[in-house]
């Protein structure tokens, strides 16, 4: 029943982190990319559910908003970088929670490490496009990353007060 449940809630936080990044763009002056809330849902699919279900929600729901969004060549790179962001999210929220360190200041540790990712991940993979001319991306992803992070603060909370997540994120710290 357990894994059930992590399943669902998975699936749910993908569709989530799809619809909220297709749902407000805020273009990101020359990289073509944009601005939206589903970082946000990347974070906190790492912080509610877990290193693997987490990773999973926000790879496959960042990838299908490129897929449907036209971004078809940025598919397999968003669904490693948000992967990766969301498996390290877990663990680093994991160890600042075992550490008493609390719940909003956990999820800005978190936001500053999925700024880093997003940046550097991006960056990685466009060298390999575009050249150089990756590095001109740095800026615009560096605000992209520091938008999730502070939707994620305001969320946080929010999605704190639902019984299940709030059971599944004590879960999460636990294991």
């Amino acid at each position: 029943m357990e894994k059930t449940k992590q399943l669902v809630y998975g699936a749910l936080f993908a569709a989530l982190t799809c619809v909220a990044t297709m749902s407000i763009h805020i273009p990101t002056p020359g990289t073509g990319g944009y601005i939206h809330p589903g970082d946000a849902l990347v974070i906190l699919s790492g912080i509610t559910l877990g290193p693997f279900y987490g990773a999973l929600a926000a790879g496959l729901g960042s990838a299908l908003a490129d897929l449907i969004g036209g971004y078809f060549i940025y598919v397999p790179i968003t669904f490693t970088v948000k992967f990766i962001i969301a498996a390290v999210v877990a663990i680093v929220y994991r160890s600042a929670s075992k550490h008493g360190i609390p719940k909003i200041l956990s999820c800005l540790i978190c936001g500053i490490f999925s700024t880093i990712i997003v940046a550097g991940g991006y960056c990685f993979f466009e060298y390999f496009l575009y050249g150089a001319g990756a590095f001109a991306s740095v800026p615009a992803n560096l605000i992209q990353g520091i938008s999730g992070l502070i939707f994620s603060i305001i969320l946080l909370p929010v999605v704190s007060q639902i019984p299940d997540f709030r059971i599944n994120m004590k879960k999460t710290v636990s294991r």
